[in-house]
């Protein structure tokens, strides 16, 4: 088998394969998964999540023609999982009928998945190459609505063969896997670049004349293949009965690999593009194709408004799209492998480069989306036909750190509007953000304290990485607004004593009464944060203010709360719920805010000191006694972790069962335990881990943080789960890309892009990003990829700081220590 041309991080096989299901699209495009056994599932690029459907036709094929006419033809798939066998009517699976490969193994780092198929009565070595380009710091790079389908064939006989590769696709325009509207739809020879007149490309593009062109299933699709020796292709396929349309495709093909055009009047035509090579001995061919898609008309989270897709308002239709690509394919690929070597050759442990990295599929599922104005929006997650709780939910997405470090550019779009849009003129910031924006913003009319005390952070974060002084100015108005909000008559700090007393609606879909560690390690961290701002901004009356306050609600959290192994919740009802200040309670929370139930109390909660955490990422130091934040870590282990699930009794979700490790949510170690707690305490959920994990690395409790690590992937095996795919409140969840806080945490590294400062407090080959640049620290020198970098100081471990006159580093530049 040949090598593969990217580096690769895992190895999947047996039934290991059989929920695999990585995410081929760019961000804000929807996507279509390469499956384990090298089917096309999933089909998400209809402006929904569509967990389970695929089109009536999805695959590809091989033919083998060896010079004494010895011909095989198999789909380029391998072999069904056993849970595939049975069904009322035979094999449920797609494409069951087709012959296939005996084995199958999946290697991958993602972007990139290399099926490699073996067959011992097949005379090649097969290989699917899928992926769609991820380039750090470039958005518009990493958000092409195309996926890569390579099929590198290699002959390891003594004589040329003939070998075609055929790919079959059912014009499904109008089906999202929850709507069929599909009618009048048409397929169309297509050839030429589009524009681009030194592209080979050649296929098929799919439209629709009878779904009206304002459904949100309308659009384009089309298959390509680039560079073809001998391209053959269908627009139709024959209008046959009983099976006779396959069979009829299938024979054509073996015959001599060539297709043969076929007239059709089905609504939902299938079209086909085949290209014929010959294959010398011991060599490889690789025949690309690619698949790529337009569909304009996404709506405003539930609603029934247009908002759009920022991705098709660059190209007029999928063929110009792929046109467009292919074009820019060999550098777009390129540029990913240099991301992913660099990433994969750092020293971090392979737990945290494959939770961190296979997280960052979630970036391209319709967990988010862009609209044309280039704002990035995100769900929760999706469910498996719709979006999973809306909004760009603050409580949510403040746990994930790949967006900042990554793709700044996003960050900031997500911080102007928590501040410029979702936060009026009270400070009230609605934390599920309404759309379109014009008009629907503020919709939502309820402020979660977490996530708003969260984004201030977020604001300082994202100011200090990028050194962008006009994205402060801009959106402090509305962040001190969004501090002061705290202490409002009613409010969550009503007597200004830096103690979360209020009514605080917050991650676990109910409302804290009272002062509890969670929402205070937040206020905590909101307050340094905006110390550091104001003093920027030389409003050093506020500066002072917010010192203050941290000072004394740091001191009474670690003397009121700390109970000598964690921090508890002290309940404290309001009088009334008219004492409760409007925009502070939602409808999920306890009925009677006097006597409420789904409270905290006196557990041991898995992220109680989430604010910390954060605070640390952020370079604000920490909020807490560091004696007692470690005592508390432990504590969560101690209390939290159950190794096997057997007796575990669990009310709500399940995500984790059997004889799997992982660590709850929450314990009540010392009893007096509510009789109705918050309603998640007795689940597991991959988003909380790794934020602990975070939080235990940076205290210093290593090897505690990496088993946390190494557990949540251990169920996320492929047979179990699948691994580009940490689920929570829906699929593809956001918070579990607070994964990437760990590659922060181990390396040490901090960027202060105000100053130009960098520092790394471990030592080793480090891979390093600041959202607008990215590269590699090793033994030669600090080495920039891509964007750029201002640099004045580098701070290593164990030396003096080395100083520099102010630089701006470009792409595929080194700094030399020598």
């Amino acid at each position: 088998m040949t090598t593969s041309p990217w580096p690769l991080l895992r190895t999947y096989t047996g039934r290991q394969l059989h929920r695999l299901a990585l995410p081929l699209g760019g961000i804000g495009t929807g996507t279509v998964s390469f499956g384990g056994r090298g089917n096309l599932r999933d089909w998400e690029i209809v402006n929904r999540p569509a967990k389970g459907f695929h089109p009536g036709t999805a695959f590809f094929a091989i033919r083998t023609e060896s010079p004494e006419g010895t011909v095989t033809t198999r789909a380029a798939e391998g072999p069904l999982d056993l849970s595939d066998y049975e069904g009322a009517h035979g094999s449920p699976a797609q494409s069951h009928g087709l012959p296939r490969f005996r084995s199958a193994e999946f290697g991958t780092a993602y972007p990139f998945a290399r099926l490699s198929l073996r067959d011992d009565d097949v005379p090649v070595e097969l290989a699917v190459e899928a992926f769609t380009p991820f380039v750090p710091t470039d958005v518009e790079a990493s958000s092409w609505p195309v996926a890569v389908l390579r099929f590198a064939v290699t002959n390891p006989t003594d004589q040329p063969l003939t070998v075609s590769l055929a790919g079959s696709l059912q014009n499904f325009i109008g089906r999202d896997g929850t709507s069929d509207i599909a009618a009048g739809n048409y397929n169309t020879a297509a050839s030429g670049g589009s524009g681009h007149p030194a592209v080979d490309i050649e296929g098929v593009l799919m439209g629709s004349r009878g779904v009206d062109p304002e459904a949100e299933q309308f659009g384009s699709i089309a298959l390509a293949v680039l560079d073809g020796q001998d391209v053959s292709r269908r627009t139709g396929w024959a209008d046959r009965t009983w099976g006779g349309s396959l069979l009829d495709f299938w024979d054509d093909f073996t015959a001599d690999g060539r297709l043969d055009e076929r007239a059709s009047e089905s609504e939902t035509p299938v079209a086909s593009v085949a290209d014929r090579r010959t294959v010398a001995a011991g060599a490889t061919e690789r025949f690309t194709f690619l698949l790529g898609w337009h569909f304009p008309n996404r709506r405003a989270w539930e609603k029934s408004d247009v908002v759009g897709n920022h991705y098709t308002t660059l190209v007029d239709d999928a063929w110009t799209a792929v046109c467009r690509f292919a074009a820019q394919l060999e550098s777009l690929e390129r540029r990913t492998v240099d991301f992913v070597s660099d990433f994969l050759a750092s020293d971090l442990p392979e737990q945290v480069k494959e939770a961190a990295l296979f997280n960052l599929s979630t970036l391209r599922t319709q967990t988010v989306f862009r609209t044309p104005d280039g704002r990035f929006f995100g769900w929760e997650g999706c469910s498996d036909h719709v979006g999973s709780c809306f909004g760009s939910c603050t409580h949510v997405w403040n746990y994930e750190q790949a967006t900042p470090y990554l793709f700044g550019e996003i960050a900031r779009s997500l911080r102007e509007v928590e501040f410029a849009h979702a936060t009026d003129e009270q400070g009230l910031m609605s934390f599920r953000v309404g759309l379109p924006l014009e008009t629907n913003a503020q919709d939502w009319r309820v402020a979660a304290a977490d996530g708003q005390l969260g984004c201030l952070v977020k604001l300082y974060r994202d100011w200090r990485l990028s050194g962008d002084d006009k994205l402060l100015h801009a959106l402090w108005p509305a962040a001190r607004r969004a501090l002061e909000f705290c202490w409002i008559e009613g409010g969550w700090d009503a007597d200004r004593d830096g103690v979360m007393e209020g009514c605080q609606h917050n991650t676990m879909d109910v409302e804290y009464y009272g002062p509890n560690p969670q929402m205070q390690s937040w206020y905590l961290a909101a307050l340094r944060a905006c110390e550091e701002m104001a003093r920027h901004l030389n409003e050093d009356a506020l500066a002072a203010d917010c010192r203050r306050l941290f000072d004394y609600g740091s001191a009474w959290m670690d003397k009121n709360l700390f109970n000598g192994e964690y921090y508890r919740h002290e309940i404290r009802p309001p009088a009334s719920a008219d004492a409760v200040a409007p925009g502070l309670r939602e409808s999920m929370g306890a009925a009677d805010p006097t006597h409420p139930e789904l409270q905290l109390g006196d557990g041991c909660l898995v992220d109680q000191l989430a604010g910390q955490h954060l605070a640390r990422i952020a370079d604000l130091g920490t909020l807490l006694d560091t004696e007692r934040v470690q005592t508390t870590l432990r504590s969560i282990l101690r209390h939290n972790r159950r190794e096997g699930f057997h007796g575990h009794f669990n009310h709500m979700r399940s995500y984790v069962l059997g004889d799997e490790t992982a660590v709850l949510m929450c314990s009540y170690p010392r009893g007096n335990r509510p009789e109705r707690p918050f309603p998640y305490f007795t689940e597991v959920m991959t988003g909380f881990e790794h934020i602990l994990a975070v939080g235990l690395i940076q205290e210093g409790l290593i090897d505690e943080g990496l088993q946390v690590i190494t557990d949540i992937r251990a169920r996320y095996d492929g047979e179990r789960r699948n691994p580009y795919d940490e689920a929570e409140c829906g699929h593809h969840y956001a918070r579990a890309m607070a994964s990437w806080g760990a590659v922060i945490a181990l390396t040490g590294f901090d960027y202060d892009g105000r100053t130009g400062a960098m520092r790394f407090t471990t030592p080793g080959t480090h891979f390093w990003s600041t959202g607008n640049a990215f590269g590699t620290l090793d033994s030669d020198g600090l080495h920039v990829r891509a964007g750029t970098l201002h640099l004045t100081s580098l701070s290593l471990p164990n030396q003096p700081p080395i100083t520099f006159t102010p630089t701006t580093l470009t792409p595929n530049t080194t700094l030399p220590f020598n």
